[in-house]
């Protein structure tokens, strides 16, 4: 019962987009589809007037006159124009009208991508998502521009043709109804199982996709360690998996349209028959022998393109549902009011203005209606901090610490000791359970989470390059930059010598996340985007973690000159990069157990000692 409401859920809010938009086109559509099948009914009705009528008189007459007959050709043949016509335009806007649905739940879609947190792609494999993008839209597809269709002309040419033949002769109708009964119990069937089958194979091909994303991805990890035999053997379950749906699915499908052709073909025989009694008996005319017999096949035949093309409906309404789940995944949740704004200092106060002047203040509203202005610094603590990702798992408990303005903070532990974590709470990827976090003395909840998000620059292991030139990969931190900015960012981030040595510098086109780069050029490029960035508070995680000695040097020269005059938290796995730091963490298990600078660490001889030293190795 609940999976017919939630697809009858899914059967409106489909068309509440076709109605929304397409209202118009919509009634042009079943208005030329009407017009489709009246003109076939009309064609099976004239064959009975031109045997009745013109042929049958015609018999015998020595100088037959053809004129009247060749009127009724004519005219039958304006109405079968009409009925073409009809059809091309029913089907040309049908095409105009599931394009533009489409286009429309793609653009809803990708946007409200946008909006999701980052604990949804956490949480969801990234090739079954794009599985909703191709192969839910294109079975979408599929149903609006040919199944809907094909189903309306199907049913209405039903409707018309029942009505025709009631007309015609009852007796024989009811051959047909008997005939037509038989059918929907084998189509209810055969196109039961064919569509639950069809719906498995939608999943199982979005598990595929997605395995398939995931080696893709990581292709160097599985030569590293020859796991080539084992991925196979998951890739054939996953894909025996597929194929024994698919084939069950097209196995119904297959032998759906046979069986009722077949018992079309039975019903036919049969009003043959019957229809040859009635005739030589005087009940019926030879030409409504020959209209009946078209009759059932213009009713049978519908039936079975009805009954194939719910598998199709079935298909689509699955892909629909995992659409509308995507769009309905709850966007990211932000009830900040504070603002971050440029600013500039007049007669001793803080003035908000348009122009970008390098000096930040948080545009702070309170209820009395009073506006307060305060100066971004860049303090940042942390007050008795618990979080988990779920409630039953927490993995930092009880972090308290201070990072003062121009401070550089440091966090060291093994891996899962809670570092990323930490640097994920202060860009607000996520809500804590207990405590708080302050940003200048302002509690982050309170911040608006973009204008949070923009005053903190980061920089990560694993860069994130897009296809494009070199200069809007750079640009991406800040679209309004001008190219003396991304070049002066290039120099300060020591990346402006090996963009020079590219064929077309600054305007050479890269391609599947910085192809044909280097990890330390590609680390270099995603120094300068923060250097264009220019926030006052810098994340590095692990950001020369990837990369060789040689290369390190210089790509922490480029950090070192990004973060002057900074508030900056590193996560470290080489400690020798963070022994200038001004206050050090040392993380286990979600704990703070060790702070202090390199010198008091060392001094203390605990957990940081032995880590700098070598003899407790970070894992």
């Amino acid at each position: 019962m609940g999976k017919k409401v939630k697809k009858s859920k899914t059967v409106f809010r489909l068309l509440k987009y076709v109605f929304t938009t397409y209202k118009l086109q919509f009634f042009i559509v079943f208005v030329a589809i009407v017009l489709s099948a009246l003109a076939g009914v009309m064609g099976i009705q004239f064959i009975q007037r031109l045997i009745d009528n013109y042929i049958v008189p015609l018999i015998g007459q020595q100088n037959p006159d053809f004129s009247s007959l060749l009127q009724a050709i004519v005219g039958m043949a304006g109405v079968y124009l009409v009925g073409i016509i009809a059809t091309y335009v029913y089907n040309r806007l049908m095409i105009n009208i599931s394009q533009g649905i489409l286009n429309k739940i793609r653009t809803e879609m990708f946007n409200h991508m946008q909006t999701l947190p980052i604990g949804y792609f956490d949480s969801h494999p990234h090739g079954e998502t794009m599985s909703t993008y191709t192969n839910d839209v294109d079975a979408l597809r599929q149903c609006l521009s040919q199944s809907i269709p094909q189903v309306f002309s199907a049913v209405i040419t039903m409707v018309t043709v029942l009505v025709s033949m009631f007309t015609t002769n009852i007796y024989l109708t009811l051959v047909v109804v008997a005939m037509v009964i038989i059918m929907t119990f084998v189509a209810k069937y055969l196109g039961g199982n064919s569509s639950r089958f069809f719906v498995q194979q939608q999943q199982d091909l979005g598990k595929v996709n997605g395995y398939i994303e995931e080696m893709m991805e990581g292709q160097k990890v599985v030569k590293v360690f020859c796991h080539e035999e084992e991925n196979r053997k998951r890739f054939d379950e996953l894909n025996e998996e597929l194929c024994d749906s698919a084939t069950k699915a097209n196995t119904y499908a297959n032998i759906l349209m046979p069986c009722i052709l077949n018992i079309g073909n039975l019903g036919y025989v049969l009003v043959a028959v019957i229809g040859g009694i009635l005739s030589v008996n005087g009940f019926l005319s030879i030409g409504s022998i020959a209209a009946f017999l078209q009759y059932v096949r213009s009713f049978t035949n519908p039936l079975g393109q009805v009954s194939q093309q719910m598998n199709f409906i079935a298909m689509a309404l699955a892909g629909a549902e995992r659409i509308f789940k995507l769009i309905d995944e709850p966007s990211e949740v932000d009830d900040g009011y504070v603002t971050l704004v440029n600013a500039k200092m007049e007669n001793g106060k803080i003035v908000e203005t348009e122009e970008r002047t390098g000096l930040w203040a948080w545009k702070h509203p309170h209820q009395d209606g009073r506006i307060t202005y305060a100066r971004l610094r860049g303090r940042v603590t942390f007050e008795n901090v618990v979080f988990g990702y779920t409630d039953k798992k927490i993995v930092l408990h009880d972090i308290s610490l201070e990072a003062k303005e121009g401070q550089k903070v440091s966090f060291v532990g093994a891996t899962g000791a809670g570092k990323t974590t930490i640097t994920n709470l202060i860009n607000r990827f996520y809500d804590i359970q207990d405590g708080k976090i302050r940003y200048d003395g302002i509690n982050i909840q309170k911040i608006k989470k973009n204008d949070l998000r923009r005053s903190l620059g980061m920089v990560l292991q694993d860069t994130s390059l897009f296809t494009g030139t070199i200069r809007d990969n750079i640009r991406y931190s800040r679209q309004t930059a001008t190219d003396e900015e991304v070049v002066a960012a290039a120099k300060l981030a020591n990346a402006d010598q090996f963009i020079q040595h590219l064929p077309q510098g600054y305007d050479t086109v890269i391609t599947g996340n910085g192809e044909g780069l280097s990890q330390g050029q590609r680390q270099l490029l995603s120094i300068a985007r923060a250097a264009l960035d220019n926030a006052p508070v810098l994340i590095l995680d692990e950001a020369t973690s990837s990369i060789d000695t040689r290369t390190e040097k210089i790509v922490q020269d480029g950090m070192d000159k990004l973060m002057k005059g900074r508030t900056v938290f590193v996560i470290a796995h080489r400690l020798s990069t963070i022994r200038n730091s001004d206050l050090i963490m040392v993380l286990d298990h979600g704990r703070i157990i060790e702070r202090g600078n390199h010198n008091e660490l060392i001094a203390k001889k605990g957990m940081y000692y032995g880590l700098y030293t070598g003899a407790i190795e970070i894992d």
